[in-house]
């Protein structure tokens, strides 16, 4: 007795199957690790911990502003001294932690002379933190 058995496809194509077994028991396998190892990992003392705050307070330094008008008159946040007390000044300013920031304002018409001073009494104070203000067009 012969049998014959009718192929439709041809031994070339491909299957379109996908075999799910292996990847059912891959995933079954960690499924049983994960149950397994999950009450070990969470065994801990429960406590009520204190609440504290970490951040760091710093202290801001203060911002003096200094302007020098069209001729030549000094001011210390708005009060009119000369270069004499301005050195006192600085030097007082000098000395504080952290140093103040000196903002530096001088008139367009100003005679560079008088900036000069100002900055090289400045200097002289120890004052580091110097800057200048200017006007965007």
């Amino acid at each position: 007795m012969a049998f014959h058995i009718q192929d439709d496809q041809s031994d070339d194509s491909i299957m379109s199957e996908i075999n799910m077994t292996p990847m059912v028991d891959v995933m079954l396998v960690l499924l049983i690790i994960f149950i397994i190892t999950l009450p070990v990992i969470q065994q801990a003392v429960k406590i009520e911990l204190p609440k504290a705050n970490s951040v760091r307070n710093e202290v801001k330094p203060e911002s003096v502003q200094l302007s020098i008008d069209g001729k030549g008159q000094i001011f210390w946040n708005s009060t009119a001294i000369d270069l004499k007390t301005f050195d006192g000044y600085a030097e007082k300013a000098a000395q504080k932690e952290p140093q103040p920031e000196i903002n530096l304002r001088a008139d367009k018409s100003v005679k560079y002379e008088y900036v000069a001073q100002v900055l090289a009494a400045s200097r002289r104070a120890g004052l580091t933190k110097l800057g200048f203000v200017t006007e965007p067009d």
